[in-house]
């Protein structure tokens, strides 16, 4: 009974010099976790921060590369017109001429002279007419309008081309138009 006694005081100074010691232990736990609170707090503001700048510079460039893609098909044809216009003022001359002159082989010869340059200019452009003609039949290419019957040799061969094809830069811009044996 006196050991059980003892031990209850002994508790009970424990229990009192843990109270004494708990509000010193509260405050500063109660003073870290408010610190580390507002740490937390700032680390989430410049994340946001940080956040709502990248977003706002992604929107930016989101913009200006649709505008400048915009510009770019808009101009797109710019440096063919370019090299078109003096194209343009040979036939404008060669319509002048023609309404003067009598001379019909000069007048062919100078309609001659526009045609291989506008050629020239389409070809530098990377333009190139296809050929078609006694070829296979090849629907990526060509466009079938009619077949006839040209016998074997000539089936499933281009007989006629109706309509030329033309590649610009190696890709079909225009398939050509033929009648095709069978």
């Amino acid at each position: 009974m006196k050991k059980d006694n003892q031990e209850e005081e002994e508790l009970k100074t424990t229990d009192q010099s843990n109270e004494n010691e708990s509000p010193v232990n509260e405050s500063e736990v109660f003073e870290e976790i408010i610190g580390e609170t507002h740490k937390l707090e700032a680390e989430v503001a410049e994340a946001k921060d940080k956040y709502i700048r990248l977003y706002s510079e992604f929107e930016n460039y989101r913009r200006r590369t649709a505008k400048e893609k915009i510009d770019t098909i808009m101009n797109a044809t710019e440096g063919l017109m370019k090299e078109l216009i003096p194209v343009l003022d040979d036939f404008e001359r060669a319509q002048k001429s023609m309404e003067t002159s009598d001379d019909v082989k000069a007048i062919k010869e100078g309609i001659d002279l526009i045609f291989n340059k506008f050629q020239k200019t389409l070809t530098s452009k990377g333009l190139k007419a296809m050929d078609s003609k006694d070829q296979v039949f090849d629907v990526e290419l060509h466009e079938c309008i009619t077949q006839f019957a040209a016998g074997e040799e000539k089936k499933g061969k281009v007989v006629d081309e109706v309509e030329k094809g033309y590649y610009l830069n190696d890709k079909v811009i225009r398939y050509a138009k033929v009648v095709v044996g069978s």
